[in-house]
């Protein structure tokens, strides 16, 4: 899917627009309204297309209120312009815009998950990446990027269920969740040692991680 050329006007009607926006922001939805700040923009569709795919509706506040913009292909050409400069590897996307009203228009881009994840954001000397969380796009740490990279190779993965291994299972029994510091702290382990198996549990479908502002969480599945 390559991206499109501007959609024209009153493609889509307002009720449909309103409709989605209604859902609120989300894991597959992002409202912004404008593209003041494209860097903030990109870092909202890399984390899509890491996650599971998303939508992201320019000209939509964040209480849900749908003013529009005045100047659409102003907005589609800074986004595309910013992913051209910082994405790597590029993005595949759809860009559309609908009319509003006579002068008023929403943007829309929908990114689906990639197959060549993760994609980075390269910024000067950053070069960062960032996953989506319930309605938050949140900088992938190590950890999360191997487990990204990896997942996408569908390979059976082999691990050895050690005391380590068991501790930590005992650890989830009456804890919902556990971070890779905590994990190091009560087993013992290094940081590297650590990472390793936390890493392997979850492309082996036996812990899940979930990216959050502290810090990873890792759960059992």
């Amino acid at each position: 899917m390559k991206p499109s050329a501007t959609a024209s006007a009153d493609v889509q009607p307002l009720r449909e627009i309103k409709k989605l926006v209604a859902e609120g922001e989300g894991l597959h939805l992002e409202f912004k309204r404008k593209a003041a700040y494209p860097e903030k923009i990109v870092r909202e569709l890399i984390a899509f297309a890491n996650t599971e795919g998303g939508t992201l509706l320019i000209g939509v506040d964040d209480d849900g209120s749908i003013p529009g913009v005045k100047y659409p292909e102003e907005e589609v050409h800074v986004i595309i312009e910013a992913l051209t400069r910082q994405c790597r590897p590029l993005l595949i996307y759809q860009e559309s815009v609908f009319s509003i009203s006579e002068n008023r228009y929403v943007v829309r881009f929908d990114v689906p998950p990639s197959n060549r994840r993760p994609h980075f954001q390269v910024l000067a000397d950053k070069r960062d990446t960032f996953v989506r969380s319930n309605d938050m796009s949140i900088k992938a740490s190590a950890e999360m990027q191997e487990i990204i990279k990896r997942s996408k190779k569908k390979r059976d993965i082999h691990f050895t269920f050690g005391e380590p291994e068991k501790k930590l299972m005992e650890y989830l029994e009456h804890h919902a969740t556990i971070t890779l510091a905590e994990y190091m702290k009560f087993s013992g382990l290094n940081r590297f040692r650590a990472s390793r198996k936390l890493i392997l549990l979850v492309l082996a479908n036996v812990m899940r991680i979930t990216a959050s502002e502290k810090g990873d969480l890792y759960s059992r599945v």
